[in-house]
């Protein structure tokens, strides 16, 4: 936040305050002197006997108006929460809670601040309302909102595979409100059943589509914020088969949408005119496999221009487009893909990106020019290898920049741009370091592993404490393999990680590999290349590594390999032990998806196509239809209340193992999510489940070769 004078605050009533209640402070980047802004005592409601637990918070421009979100209820499992809203004045000292009289607990989302600041936006029941800061007067802008009508906030798939939270945006005068709409009217209604909340099962009807089934009709509207009706944008073709991924405004009367085909594969740049609803395409990205979307689209040359990312040549890169679309520059030339956008320094006409040339499981600050491509300049020092997250000022001459590595937990500093000078450490995690100093020994390995010609995947490995080369030790596998996540990335994985160290010093060499189709920063290519089939190729080379590694390291014993992975990690699991059962003895497939006919439509669609055009590339990337192949052991967990992969997939999976007289083991989360985390005991219970299950079914410790 920049430095700026603040008017003091009103004073208020002496309150006995809690022991460890938190306030807000600003820090100015330069000196690091601290300022308070909010004190504990003004977060304590006039007949309260305590403060407001402040779970997030945002000021207005001018930080005179603060804007508080507490008791937050999740609706689902992502950012797609309920909470209240109070709004502090800080020139006055009051305290008030947002939605009026007739508001129950907990029932407002994604509230924010006009750009002017006299007015809060916020959606309720499915509806958009604004509320005036200076005397309350509510405004229902919206009026049909309802279990299928979903009026600023998305659906569950958008959310969940495009990133949708808050679809609403302020036009920059204050004056109108930019929302979609999701109609779900016609999706099919998933009901997730919980047994173990009241005497009787409850269920909770979620409407979830499929691959191949009706989606949502999404559209986009304009409406005043002193209520009114709506003017509709004017999107070609037929709204359930296509979707707004993104909506920002360019100006008080434009807005920027990316309109995105049901396959993914084009992805229109439209410019709209808010007053009258008509759209015009200015840019197209096209994919024969699928587009990737831009999250955030960059305005630069006062507003002239702006930044995209694309992989057309193969790479993904930054483009500079003006803004009629009709002239495109390639800003990072070069066999290297970019993994973001971090920020502008329109003085000096830099562009920051992340990007790691040379090792795609590290991550490094760049620096390019916006007037002469080229190409780019390492920022972060060469001394520090690792991955590193900036979060630039919009200036683009400070960063708080985060940095870790697999054996080491973050540090957070403030850097000065572009010598990467640092002002200040923010956090050392010095309490974290020392606690987890013995168990980060002996240091990871990254290693490369040819699994065919021209193919090299990068993966890590841990030994146990007294490893001893001479001997040979029982594998175990950790894997994702899927284009969502790579697993392989020299960064500190927390809990995760700790757990698989655990793991190594009971006497196993524990492995991760990425396979094509990850999205490692390695080319189009590899990150497209799974198109039409998310699993043969995923196991194939998952299974080609292990042997190759068997080969060239006598330790590793292949008489005793065990995999495991949770969500698509769970899948890629049963792939293994159904495809390739001469690899694997033991496997843990945690929250996976058997059979991709069951997940969701948008997820699905992107990779394997729509069903009733390809019914093969189904059958193929399914697991569930390769379990004839299982000879060796067999974990299933799976949440009865998981509302992303839902609990019929493993039914499913149970079923068919049954129908073929396979022998396997279950373990249902009552009531758990995708997480399986809920709950008193459920991490510890799930991991002391998986580690036992290793240790009986997959022996431990050296034997000799």
């Amino acid at each position: 936040m920049l430095e700026r004078p603040a008017p003091a605050p009103a004073p208020a009533p002496p309150t006995t305050i809690a022991r460890g209640t938190r306030e807000i402070a600003r820090y100015a980047a330069a000196t690091g002197a601290r300022t308070i802004l909010v004190s504990a005592s003004q977060l304590q409601p006039q007949g309260s006997a305590a403060p407001i637990d402040v779970e997030g918070y945002a000021f207005s421009t001018d930080l005179d108006l603060v804007l508080l979100y507490t008791n937050a209820t999740r609706n689902w499992h992502h950012g797609n929460t309920r909470g209240d809203y109070w709004v502090l004045d800080r020139r006055t000292g009051s305290l008030r809670k947002l939605g009026g009289p007739d508001a129950q607990p907990s029932t407002l989302r994604f509230a924010k601040f006009s750009p002017q600041g006299d007015r809060i936006a916020y959606v309720r029941d499915n509806d958009l309302y604004v509320e005036r800061v200076s005397d309350g007067a509510i405004t229902r802008l919206t009026t049909t909102g309802s279990a299928t009508i979903l009026n600023g906030v998305a659906d569950w798939v958008d959310e969940e595979e495009l990133y949708l939270r808050d679809c609403f945006r302020w036009s920059p005068d204050g004056t109108t409100i930019a929302y979609w709409q999701f109609d779900q009217s016609g999706v099919p209604v998933y009901d997730i059943i919980n047994d173990t909340d009241s005497l009787y099962p409850t269920i909770t009807p979620q409407p979830y589509p499929v691959p191949g089934a009706t989606n949502a009709s999404v559209h986009a509207g304009v409406v005043s914020a002193n209520g009114g009706p709506t003017t509709w944008l004017q999107l070609p073709g037929d709204a359930r088969q296509h979707y707004i991924a993104y909506m920002e405004w360019t100006g008080p009367h434009e807005l920027l949408v990316q309109h995105l085909d049901r396959l993914q594969q084009h992805d229109d740049l439209m410019l709209a005119d808010a007053s009258t609803g008509a759209v015009h395409s200015i840019f197209t990205e096209a994919d024969s496999a699928w587009v990737d979307v831009n999250r955030d689209v960059p305005w630069i040359d006062s507003g002239r221009r702006f930044l995209w990312l694309s992989d057309r040549d193969g790479w993904r890169h930054v483009y500079s487009v003006s803004h009629d679309g009709r002239d495109s520059r390639l800003l990072t030339p070069g066999a290297y893909d970019v993994e973001a956008i971090d920020g502008v320094d329109q003085h000096e006409g830099m562009l920051y990106i992340t990007a790691s040339p040379d090792n795609a499981t590290q991550r490094y600050l760049y620096r390019v020019s916006l007037r002469t491509p080229g190409a780019p300049t390492r920022v972060t020092p060469a001394s520090l290898p690792g991955t590193h997250a900036y979060d630039v000022s919009p200036d683009g001459r400070w960063a708080i920049h985060t940095y870790s590595t697999f054996d080491t937990p973050p540090v957070i500093d403030l850097v000065q741009l572009p010598k990467h000078t640092t002002a200040r450490t923010l956090a050392t995690n010095e309490r974290l370091r020392a606690a987890v100093a013995s168990l980060v020994s002996p240091p990871v390995e990254f290693f490369k592993v040819n699994v065919a010609k021209d193919v090299t995947l990068d993966g890590w490995m841990l030994r146990p404490r007294d490893f001893d080369p001479s001997k040979k030790y029982p594998v175990f596998v950790y894997v994702y393999g899927e284009p969502a996540a790579q697993t392989v990335t020299d960064r500190w994985g927390g809990t995760n990680i700790l757990w698989h160290r655990f793991i190594a010093n009971q006497g196993y060499i524990v492995i991760s590999v990425d396979n094509q189709g990850t999205p490692a920063p390695r080319g189009r290519h590899w990150r497209k290349l799974i198109y039409g089939a998310i699993g043969p190729l995923a196991s194939a080379q998952q299974a080609a590594a292990i042997r190759e590694l068997e080969r060239t390291r006598p330790y590793l014993d292949a008489a005793r390999v065990g995999i495991h992975g949770h969500s698509g990690g769970g899948s890629q699991t049963l792939n293994a032990l159904f495809r390739h059962p001469d690899v694997y003895q033991v496997g843990e497939a945690v929250s996976s998806v058997p059979d991709q006919r069951f997940y969701d439509s948008i997820y699905e669609e992107r990779y394997v196509g729509l069903p009733r055009e390809h019914p093969e590339n189904y059958e193929v990337s399914s697991p569930i239809n390769f379990a004839a192949g299982l000879r060796g052991k067999l974990l299933v967990v799976h949440g009865s209340g998981d509302d992303n992969v839902h609990y019929k997939g493993a039914e499913a999976l149970n079923n068919r193992l049954i129908a073929l007289g396979k022998s396997f083991d279950f373990m249902v989360y009552p009531n758990r999510s995708h997480c399986d985390c809920e709950g008193p005991g459920t991490t510890l219970h799930l991991y002391t489940l998986l580690t036992r299950y290793l240790l009986t079914n997959l022996p431990a410790g050296p034997r000799p070769r």
